[in-house]
């Protein structure tokens, strides 16, 4: 069924106020945990529960049985205390609730596990901050506030000691080191930054800067209302600009001038030679060429006859939230999102496989051993493994509420969830 968006003059207040550039906050970090004796690991995927401040941690492939949960915001009432003492922050948490939240707080947008297995980091973007847990104990080992109100997506550096989080109201990206969150350096971006993505060695740190997506003006005359929307790719070293890339001029060029330029999820080929990139408002996905600067090939994927045609109630300007390539680079999965589907793409001929029915799949993994595409089924409470040499369905398991992004990490062998849980 298609979300409808409450439209109350609160919430459209609110929504203005998102898209005021806060000023910078300076990062405090507690004291680092003590390193442990190395153990043995065990993979697991870290499915978020945005709104229910939980993360369900489950096998990493087979039948996805759940292992533990994880308490995202043990800290939650000094956070809510903040909050409620400062009426600007107050302001910018309910504007989250009543936006993106779809009336529901925000309280994990994204999460990696640390190297040894020890600590999960999460991004939680109604508290604006990223904390580090402790995965035995449950307690916050660091808490790292992000510049402005509400941090976002992230992502983790290929050895695993740098996380990367955007500051969407800021149009920062803040780099941490995962272990002692200490901020390593940070970047500018384009409007509300979104997704980030390291470079397979690491050197290279893409942002993808959505824009304005919680505004009602969503018509395809009205997109220059959004903001600007591009791809920022930075130095991952000395956190200096590379190049921008700015998918309008690309997008116009092979005749798609109604389409949106706000690139939402991505996947790069295995020799990061080719991007393949959602977009807002689009059922379907986008093909470019990195050495060329241009957009090769489209995919349209079918319309769900029961998603609506009024733009505005397509969640945060989503049409299609999810995408991931399988290991060895031949086949796509794709989350579609407003229509309740997911699907395996082949690479070579763009061909879809079935239309996988899924409620509101809000994510699309990998599973550990490179086999399934894992989306999460953010309308029904659930993860879902698809095959990917076949395209069907093999199994589905519940989790809390709002499954968003889906995660593969490690935990210590024998860990069955935190102590106080």
């Amino acid at each position: 069924m298609p979300v409808r968006r409450t439209r109350h003059l609160c919430a459209i207040a609110a929504a203005l106020v998102l898209t005021v550039t806060a000023p910078a906050v300076a990062g405090a970090a507690e004291d680092a945990p003590s390193p442990r004796p190395a153990s043995a690991l065990r993979e697991v995927l870290f499915v978020g529960n945005n709104w229910d401040g939980t993360a369900d941690v489950i096998e990493s492939g087979g039948d996805l049985a759940r292992i533990g949960r994880i308490d995202v915001i043990p800290d939650r009432d000094e956070r809510m205390a903040e909050i409620n003492a400062d009426p600007i922050r107050w302001i910018y948490f309910m504007a989250i609730r009543s936006g993106v939240g779809e009336g529901h707080d925000q309280f994990v947008d994204d999460m990696y596990s640390t190297p040894d297995g020890a600590s999960v980091v999460v991004s939680r973007p109604s508290f604006a901050d990223v904390v580090s847990l402790d995965l035995a104990t449950g307690r916050v080992n660091w808490r790292f506030p992000v510049s402005g109100y509400r941090s976002d997506h992230m992502a983790v550096s290929p050895d695993g000691k740098r996380v990367a989080v955007s500051a969407s109201t800021s149009n920062t990206v803040h780099v941490l080191d995962i272990v002692t969150g200490e901020e390593l350096g940070s970047f500018k971006t384009g409007d509300k930054p979104h997704e980030n993505v390291f470079s397979r060695d690491g050197k290279h740190i893409w942002n993808m800067a959505i824009g304005d997506v919680n505004t009602a003006l969503d018509a395809p005359w009205l997109d220059w209302t959004k903001g600007d929307r591009r791809i920022t790719v930075v130095d991952a070293t000395t956190f200096k600009q590379v190049k921008v890339i700015d998918m309008r001029d690309r997008l116009d060029a092979i005749g798609l001038k109604d389409h949106s330029d706000a690139v939402r999820p991505a996947a790069f080929s295995p020799d990061e030679t080719k991007l393949y990139f959602q977009v807002s408002f689009f059922n379907g996905f986008f093909e470019y060429d990195v050495a060329t600067d241009r957009i090769t090939r489209t995919k349209t994927l079918p319309k769900n006859p029961a998603t609506s045609d009024d733009r505005t109630t397509w969640v945060n300007d989503s049409r299609h939230h999810g995408i991931t390539m399988k290991p060895d680079g031949t086949k796509l999965c794709v989350a579609g999102t407003m229509d309740d589907y997911a699907t395996v793409v082949d690479r070579a001929t763009l061909q879809q496989g079935p239309l996988i029915a899924v409620s509101k799949p809000y994510w699309a993994t990998v599973s550990g051993d490179g086999k399934s595409c894992v989306v999460s089924e953010s309308g029904a409470d659930r993860v879902t493994a698809i095959d990917f040499a076949t395209g069907e369905k093999t199994v589905s398991v519940p989790v809390g509420d709002h499954p968003q992004r889906v995660r593969l990490g490690q935990v210590e062998a024998g860990w069955s969830g935190t102590s106080g849980n």
